[in-house]
């Protein structure tokens, strides 16, 4: 394994933050090069906890030879997130600075212009520096791993429907709960990624990107960061690896991927009508059908008639659920992925900023 750090200076004098960056070298010239991720939102721990151990198997099978492809792995990618605290908390998700979620505003280019993205850097704030330069490394891979966690939440991915189903291997080997299949258009790391792709001819797109795959697995909730755990994703994603050529490992032998794969069309948002606390019915991993109670919020407590209910829309799968308890009018309760597209229109794109 060789450990490089890339250096990205801050925007004012005498600060600057350190990248760690690990490699390792495959031995077969033709095998898939791959890059992952973890901790782009800096406080979502659970990928970095997991390729700690991936990397000890990396480390081993490197010994071993029987590393095929080139691997990249950035084990926490946002230090500047992850030096920034308000009133005692991390706030890993949005630039203080410019007040832009992490994990939007990544430039949109053709895959062809990729080393553009590392010309006259210094013309670019820090964070942009950082975006271009975690880009620019996973433009040169064929695999893309973003590890993300949710707030509380089973484990789940988005996939971009151009890699689907191809991407259902990844989705059995982590042994997903579900999987929401995306349309590719936001700014989003692992979006940005396949839109190069997508746009390797400028103005041509490409529906389907086979031997390819750019995807945000997001590895159940914040607080779900243990050693078991974190060794059972590791060697979830060994499996992806063996069974993508990345890695010879004859022991591997996926099996099919049962779990939903739900459009982003057929995600309902709960929300919260007004603000208040919320006192939840249901919890994740559980169906529920059309009208059921998911939650009661106290508006107004004390009152005769100081709480509000709110009921399913439709039925489905209840993937995420918001750990807060005070929320405020309009706030995300819960999404649920379900077998009909939502009477609610949606943006393209994410569905949370």
């Amino acid at each position: 394994m060789n450990a490089t750090e890339i250096v990205i200076e801050g925007d004012t004098a005498g600060i600057a933050w350190r990248l760690p960056v690990l490699h390792f070298a495959g031995t077969k010239a033709d095998a898939p090069k791959i890059y992952i991720q973890a901790a782009l939102h800096a406080g979502e721990l659970p990928g970095t906890a997991l390729v700690h151990f991936l990397c000890e198997r990396l480390r081993q099978a490197e010994a071993a030879g029987t590393i095929l492809s080139d691997i990249i792995v950035v084990p926490h990618a946002n230090p500047i997130g992850a030096a920034q605290s308000h009133f005692g908390e991390m706030q890993g998700r949005f630039d203080l600075g410019s007040r832009t979620n992490f994990n939007r505003d990544f430039p949109l280019i053709s895959s062809r212009d990729r080393d553009l993205l590392i010309e006259n850097l210094a013309h670019y704030p820090a964070v942009d520096r950082l975006k271009r330069q975690l880009i620019h490394m996973a433009l040169g891979a064929d695999l893309v791993i973003d590890l993300h966690c949710d707030d509380e939440s089973l484990q789940y991915a988005y996939i971009d429907e151009a890699f689907w189903p191809e991407a259902s291997d990844l989705a059995a080997a982590l042994k997903m709960d579900a999987v929401l299949l995306s349309d590719g258009e936001s700014s989003a790391f692992e979006e940005a990624v396949s839109f190069a792709w997508k746009y390797e001819v400028p103005g041509e797109k490409k529906a389907r990107l086979p031997g390819k795959l750019s995807v945000t697995v997001e590895l159940r909730g914040t607080r779900d960061v243990y050693p078991e755990m974190a060794r059972d994703d590791a060697a979830g994603l060994w499996r992806f690896l063996a069974a993508r050529g990345a890695v010879h490992d004859d022991s591997v032998a996926l099996g099919a991927f049962d779990g939903p794969a739900v459009p982003l069309d057929n995600v309902e948002m709960i929300r919260a009508p007004q603000a208040g606390t919320v006192l939840f019915h249901r919890n994740i991993g559980e169906r529920v059908e059309e009208g059921e109670l998911l939650a009661t919020i106290i508006t107004a407590a004390g009152m005769a008639d100081g709480t509000i209910d709110v009921r399913a829309p439709q039925a489905g799968l209840i993937i995420t659920r918001v750990s807060d308890r005070l929320v405020r009018r309009r706030g995300d309760l819960m999404k649920i992925g379900s077998d009909k597209p939502s009477s609610v229109a949606r943006k393209p794109g994410t569905l949370e900023d």
